[in-house]
Formats: structure tokens, C-alpha cells, sequence
């Protein structure tokens, strides 16, 4: 039986294989990361960052404190003032959703029991976030994402 050579046709076939191991791979994370994350915080980010100071100070005046919880099927977005007593929004508005996709997002209907907006939303098990709007009683816009980890 001949010994076989590994030659230099072989080495390239080896180091091109490799390099187009690594691209493809390359390839796939970036496709997979664009398509599952829109990366869109704000519309314009020029207005934003123009507003920013403004709505960071009235948000802040209100000096309100937010927790989220998620049990027996049940959302509940505490929202409490300095003294710790429940806050009544004039709205509110949610989007519930992964952290790392927009695929599983929802709106829930969050409705004010007396202690805390709670909606009925099964999730499963990881992390959550909840991106609020609100508005106080004076009209004052205060928003937040709330991080929720649900365990099984």
C-alpha cells in the first residue's frame, strides 16, 4: 500500500476550510443577532438626548419606586411613591418581553387592584423585561424598563 503525502494542495485545503468555517459561523451569529433584536431604543435619537435632562428630572421628582412579579399566572407591577404607598397612574402602557428578542412580546393589560397593576400573563422560565410608560395624575411621563426573572 503507497504511503500518502500531505502535500501543500492538501495544507491549503485545510487552512481554506478552516477560514471558511470560521466566516460561515461569523455569518450566522451576525444574521441571527440583527434579525432577532431591532436594536431601536428611541425614533430619534437627536430629540432624545435634547429632552433627556428634562424628563430625567421630572421622572426623578416623583420619587417612585417600581418591582415586578410574576406568580400563579399572574403579572404585578408594584409601583409605590416615597412613603411606600401604592401609586394610581393616569395611564400605562407595557410591552412584556425577552431581553434578547422581540419575538415574544406582548402588551399586557395591566388594571389597578388597589396595591398594584397585575395582568394575567403566563411566562416561562428566564429573564423578562417590562417596558413601561406611565403617567402620574399631572400628566408627568415616567418610564422604565423593569427587570423580571422568572424561576421554575
Amino acid at each position: 500500500m503507497a504511503e500518502r503525502k500531505f502535500t501543500g494542495r492538501h495544507a491549503a485545503i485545510v487552512f481554506g476550510g478552516a477560514f471558511a468555517l470560521i466566516i460561515g459561523v461569523n455569518l450566522m451569529m451576525a444574521y441571527s443577532a440583527v434579525k432577532t433584536f431591532p436594536g431601536l431604543e428611541v425614533e430619534n435619537t437627536y430629540v432624545a438626548s435634547q429632552e433627556f435632562n428634562n424628563r430625567l428630572a421630572a421622572q426623578e421628582a416623583l420619587d417612585w419606586t417600581v418591582q415586578a412579579t410574576a406568580q400563579g399566572g399572574l403579572v404585578s407591577l408594584s409601583i409605590t411613591d416615597a412613603g411606600g404607598s401604592p401609586v394610581q397612574l393616569a395611564d400605562l402602557s407595557a410591552t412584556l418581553g425577552r431581553a434578547t428578542h422581540v419575538r415574544d412580546d406582548i402588551t399586557p393589560d395591566f388594571q389597578f387592584d388597589g396595591a398594584a397593576y397585575v395582568a394575567p400573563v403566563e411566562l416561562g422560565a428566564g429573564n423578562w423585561n417590562i417596558r413601561m410608560v406611565a403617567h402620574a395624575q399631572d400628566g408627568t411621563e415616567f418610564t422604565q424598563r423593569v427587570v423580571l426573572h422568572v424561576k421554575r
